[in-house]
């Protein structure tokens, strides 16, 4: 039972070198640790406020990202739309440009059509006069015994089929 029973001289000396303990380990251990843990404390915060100014920093850049690729989208789709602009002005012109040259083409080919057929028509009028007059000498001398009353005549017929 002595084990139970307190001692007060062992109870002293134990306070007595508990208490310089204490003291020693408050002044050299204490400071030392409740510094590191301290510091550890500021460490951790400075690294949890570099943390979030990244993420608002990836957040911004994020942002920024999105930004850049919907300008870059909206410039895209301007250049195509100016690009379909440009070929349907082209096709068009294009279109234009054959259809002003298959009409000049066609208005040259009426034009070369109607002087043909004018020189026809004269040379037919040619013919057929002469081929009158021919007809007319051959009844004429028959008729006419003077050579300047046929020629006479005669030019008179082709003055009246010219003019027709």
């Amino acid at each position: 039972m002595e084990l139970l029973m307190p001692q007060l001289g062992l109870f002293t000396w134990t306070l007595i070198i508990f208490l310089v303990f204490f003291f020693i380990l408050r002044k050299m251990a204490w400071k030392p640790i409740l510094n590191a843990l301290s510091e550890r404390e500021e460490s951790i915060e400075n690294s949890l406020q570099e943390a979030a100014k990244a993420r608002e920093e990836m957040s911004k850049l994020n942002a920024e990202n999105e930004a850049l690729l919907k300008e870059a989208r909206q410039e895209k789709d301007k250049i195509l739309k100016e690009a379909n602009a440009m070929k349907d002005q082209i096709i068009a012109d294009a279109k234009k440009a054959a259809a002003d040259v298959a009409t000049a083409e066609r208005e040259k080919a009426k034009a070369q059509i109607d002087a043909e057929k004018n020189a026809a028509l004269a040379e037919i009028k040619q013919t057929a006069a002469a081929i009158a007059v021919e007809v007319s000498e051959q009844i004429l001398r028959k008729e006419f015994s003077d050579k300047g009353a046929q020629s006479a005549f005669a030019e008179k017929l082709i003055s009246e089929l010219n003019s027709n």
